[in-house]
Parts: C-alpha cells; sequence; structure tokens
C-alpha cells in the first residue's frame, strides 16, 4: 500500500474536504475539517487497515486565526507498515474536538494529556480530566500564551545552571 493509493481512497471518499497533502520523509500528511476526524479514522481503520493509533497531541498556533489549535493524530498500518499524520484545526475560543476513545481505547489518556497541556475539549471523552497538572490550573501551559524566559535578568546566576563560564579540567 503506497501514500498515493491511501490519498486516492480517502480522496474518493471525501472529496476536496481533505487538504494540504504532502509527504515530509515520505509520511503521508494532510488536513482534516474537524467535523470529520472521526469519520475519517474510521474509514482508515475499517478500509485501509490501520488498526493504531501511535500517537494524538495538539499543536498551539498562535497566529492562525480561527484555528489556533491543531490536533494531530498518526495512525499505523501494521500489516503493510504504513503511517500516516493529520491534523484537524479548531479555533481557541471553543476547542471543542470529537473523541477518538470509542475507536481506540488508547486515546483516553492522550486525549486527556491533550486537553491538561493545550485545552482541547474532546467531546464524548468518559473522563475528561487533567492527569498532569493540578486540577486549580486555571491555564494550559503548552499554549505559546506567554513570553519566554528575559534573558536580561540579573537575579540568576547562568554558571549554576551550566550555561556560563568555563570549567576547567585537569587531565594529570
Amino acid at each position: 500500500m503506497t501514500n498515493e493509493q491511501i490519498q486516492q481512497l480517502l480522496t474518493d471518499k471525501f472529496g476536496e474536504q481533505l487538504t494540504q497533502w504532502e509527504q515530509p520523509y515520505g509520511m503521508l500528511t494532510f488536513t482534516v475539517p474537524k467535523e470529520l476526524n472521526l469519520k475519517v479514522m474510521q474509514f482508515l481503520y475499517d478500509e485501509a487497515g490501520f488498526k493504531f493509533l501511535t500517537d494524538l497531541q495538539a499543536i498551539h498556533y498562535p497566529d492562525k486565526k480561527g484555528a489556533e489549535l491543531a490536533v494531530v493524530y498518526h495512525m499505523h498500518n501494521l500489516s503493510a507498515n504504513v503511517r500516516l499524520r493529520f491534523k484537524a484545526f479548531t479555533n481557541i475560543e471553543t476547542p471543542d474536538v470529537f473523541s477518538a476513545t470509542a475507536l481506540f481505547s488508547a486515546a483516553n489518556w492522550m486525549e486527556r494529556e491533550t486537553y491538561d497541556f493545550y485545552g482541547v475539549n474532546f467531546v464524548g471523552h468518559p473522563n475528561l480530566i487533567r492527569v498532569l497538572n493540578v486540577d486549580e490550573m486555571d491555564y494550559f501551559p503548552m499554549r505559546k500564551e506567554y513570553p519566554l524566559e528575559d534573558q536580561s535578568r540579573v537575579d540568576k546566576d547562568d554558571e549554576m545552571f551550566g550555561r556560563g563560564g568555563s570549567i576547567a579540567l585537569d587531565n594529570k
């Protein structure tokens, strides 16, 4: 099974709804409307043998108005040894994406972690709660909403963190 065959299968089924076809490093990659994420996964599962959800995570694109969060799915057809990736974009104000837990039980923890760090609301998830951060946290730490560390700070000693000065080694 080649990337071209998979793309043709998907195009025959979903037409122009799937976009941004690429093959970085040989991995078929495309974009799915968030309303179709489960339908595409179910089709790949039933018709193309992609029975393993390898990974599920999010990316924050703060400059993409209306599509700030991307949920990225990696699926694997183990018998043909083919992997693919697809993205479903959502806006940050209502980050609702359908949960994949009904199809892949492994999605349970991956979706909980993605919710915990990015705030994606997986609609239909059986127990969407934080898994690593405290419940009282009212923000999502992996979003790019905060400036990077101020490099002009004078209250820290870079040598204590191994970032400054040189270490003399005695080779005797």
